[in-house]
């Protein structure tokens, strides 16, 4: 993927983190609408008796929206922290980590790691996640692993209240009883 650079925009910094990342912006707005331009497919329908095909019209369609989503997180997911160089008077973006490869054209990268989330921060608008309803059973973002910040988390019993036996009444209703059941909710400390 080769990102759209704006005409007359040339890389160049001042100072690292200075003036030079704004011109980086429209680079890296320009992003969800290259993976667009770059994942356009072809479709075709056939016209003619019982779909002989005798005239095919095509046309370019856009991606669905969750196939660019998906996109972009799989490219979130691999994302690179990197810092501004300067070399002979141009701006490079280099890995913070030796260890990590130099990005390309087609990598998502950021420059700084994103707050900590576990605590309450007013400063970066984090409410933190003590207390928070956690999926004991989850590997993904709801897992009490994952949310509670390794700092554990207990269970509990509650008693909820939900519709069921629900019936469908002709026309154009439906009538549910109430009942009572008792879950167990985890909570992070």
């Amino acid at each position: 993927m080769r990102l759209l650079q704006p005409a007359g925009l040339e890389p160049r910094i001042s100072h690292v983190g200075g003036a030079g990342w704004k011109r980086w912006t429209p680079l890296i707005t320009c992003l969800p609408f290259q993976l667009i331009e770059e994942n356009m497919r072809v479709e075709c329908k056939c016209h003619g008796v019982s779909g002989s095909c005798e005239l095919k019209t095509c046309w370019k369609a856009m991606p669905t929206f969750r196939e660019i989503g998906e996109i972009l997180k799989e490219k979130f997911d691999g994302a690179t922290e990197v810092r501004l160089k300067e070399v002979t008077g141009r701006a490079e973006l280099e890995p913070n980590k030796q260890y990590f490869k130099k990005p390309t054209e087609m990598d998502l990268v950021y420059v700084s790691s994103s707050p900590e989330y576990c605590d309450y921060d007013l400063n970066s608008g984090s409410l933190g996640t003590h207390g928070r309803k956690c999926n004991k059973t989850s590997r993904g973002l709801d897992g009490c692993d994952l949310l509670c910040c390794n700092r554990g988390y207990v269970a509990s019993q509650e008693r909820v209240k939900e519709r069921c036996s629900c019936k469908f009444h002709w026309c154009c209703y439906v009538k549910c009883r109430t009942c009572i059941r008792d879950v167990t909710v985890h909570t992070c400390n």
